[in-house]
């Protein structure tokens, strides 16, 4: 669903190796889409003193101290979501009726927040546009 490039950006051929990767993923006949959505990762950034990416879109960042990594994971949950068509969203749900099995069964339920006082829960879910509406069709309120 989606390539995430990573290259070492104070390697002195970097450029070079960005082209080489490029020429063997257009070898392979990827669906355009893939390398277009591609995110291109610039990694070693502690080793540059002020580093900014020059190129449009890279995110840089440093695994050794963390730096980056969480905007690298926002951008890469919201082009898989985006190419995989769907969405995460926190429903309410009442814990008495059969919504919380119907999600785990057609969604991925991330959280679930129990709010004991009124038998409700707040569930975070990643779920598909047509099981969203299938959702909202079951269980109208």
């Amino acid at each position: 669903d989606l390539i995430v490039h990573v290259r070492d950006i104070t390697h002195p051929e970097t450029i070079l190796q960005k082209a080489t990767v490029l020429s063997v993923l257009k070898n392979l006949n990827l669906p355009s889409h893939l390398l277009d959505s591609m995110v291109e990762v610039h990694n070693k950034v502690d080793l540059i003193e002020r580093y900014k990416p020059t190129e449009e879109n890279a995110l840089a960042i440093s695994a050794l101290h963390g730096h980056g990594l969480e905007e690298l994971e926002e951008e890469i949950e919201k082009k898989i979501l985006t190419a995989t068509g769907k969405k995460i969203l926190t429903v309410n749900v009442n814990l008495e009726g059969p919504q919380l099995s119907w999600l785990y069964k057609e969604a991925t339920v991330q959280e679930v927040e129990v709010m004991p006082e009124d038998g409700t829960a707040r569930v975070k879910v990643i779920i598909g546009n047509s099981a969203f509406g299938r959702y909202k069709n079951l269980f109208p309120n």
